[in-house]
């Protein structure tokens, strides 16, 4: 159980989400893909985080410390194109580095995952990147499960990685 407070973003937190994004992608791939932040311009990321926020696709939740934004979730049914109406999709979770492992990206799932069952989901999926062991070992201590089958090859700043699909139930 964590006790950090989530609430759905508002217009407001866009700024700070992109700033999320940001900077937890230049911590997890700066020994991979140093360029990682830059490869999504700011004006680029905020804007999309705005349009999440403003249009609910993904869904955005936050968690705050003491008034500010050090995490965030975008979630919303899976894109994959094969998937049922009943399965969903982490789209992001991040968290500022200063805050991992203290809880934030539990009380994210906590969050993403109520709210997902709320919208008739039964299972969930995730993308991850192979050489992103933190957030691989994040999601399989919740339940995920990797599904082998599912690799592909994504660009990130001109480099080429590994994602993997993970899935689990909600229940």
């Amino acid at each position: 159980m964590s006790s950090y407070p989530v609430r759905p973003a508002v217009e407001r937190d866009a700024d700070q989400v992109a700033s999320v994004h940001a900077n937890s992608s230049h911590a997890a791939y700066e020994g991979v893909a140093p360029d990682a932040p830059q490869s999504l311009p700011m004006a680029k990321r905020l804007a999309f985080w705005k349009d999440a926020i403003e249009y609910g696709e993904p869904l955005v939740q936050v968690v705050v410390d003491e008034g500010r934004v050090v995490g965030f979730v975008g979630y919303d049914r899976s894109r994959d194109p094969k998937s049922k109406p009943t399965t969903g999709e982490i789209w992001a979770l991040y968290v500022e580095p200063s805050h991992w492992g203290r809880g934030a990206g539990l009380a994210l799932w906590d969050a993403a995952r109520e709210g997902l069952m709320e919208e008739g989901c039964i299972e969930v999926t995730v993308w991850i990147p192979l050489c992103n062991d933190r957030a691989l070992r994040f999601f399989e201590l919740a339940g995920f499960k990797r599904e082998l089958n599912t690799a592909k090859t994504v660009t990130i700043s001109g480099v080429k990685l590994e994602e993997i699909r993970l899935r689990r139930p909600l229940n």
